[in-house]
């Protein structure tokens, strides 16, 4: 084992996925195949063109992942993310997901998510210096 070398993968191995694959097959092995990770990418704009928001996600093991969901404070309490929020399982249930799930800091949304039916089933305290960021999840099901 003393000859193995740890170095910074190749922009050419990111793009071959190999690692990616090599664990989803040893993941097959306990829950049976599952799609690949499926990306929810969406933004919204007003008439202008202005970029008012937007969520970045993805699916995975049937799990919505929301990574990101933005509005600008000026058109925030406008619907903007409850419309990206709901467009974004809606999208997650076609491909399959049957529950999503997110962090996010005290300062951010958890009063937001609360109202959409997500719940608290983690919290780190002091994760930003003074503030806790809580993970939530909900249930996609029907």
């Amino acid at each position: 084992m003393d000859n193995i070398a740890i170095t910074d993968a190749t922009p050419e191995e990111l793009r071959s996925g190999e690692l990616g694959r090599k664990l989803r097959h040893y993941n097959y092995g306990f829950v049976g195949e599952y799609p690949e990770q499926q990306y929810i990418r969406l933004n919204a704009r007003d008439g202008n063109g202005r970029l008012l928001g937007g969520l970045r996600s993805f699916v995975f093991l049937y799990w919505l992942n929301i990574e990101v969901l933005l509005v600008e404070a000026d058109v925030r309490g406008s619907g903007v993310g409850s419309r990206l929020l709901a467009k974004a399982e809606r999208q997650a249930i076609a491909l399959g997901a049957t529950n999503a799930k997110l962090d996010t800091f005290e300062w951010q949304a958890p009063a937001f998510y609360k109202k959409h039916g997500y719940e608290e089933y983690a919290r780190i305290d002091d994760y930003a210096p003074g503030f806790y960021m809580a993970s939530m999840k909900k249930s996609l099901a029907r």
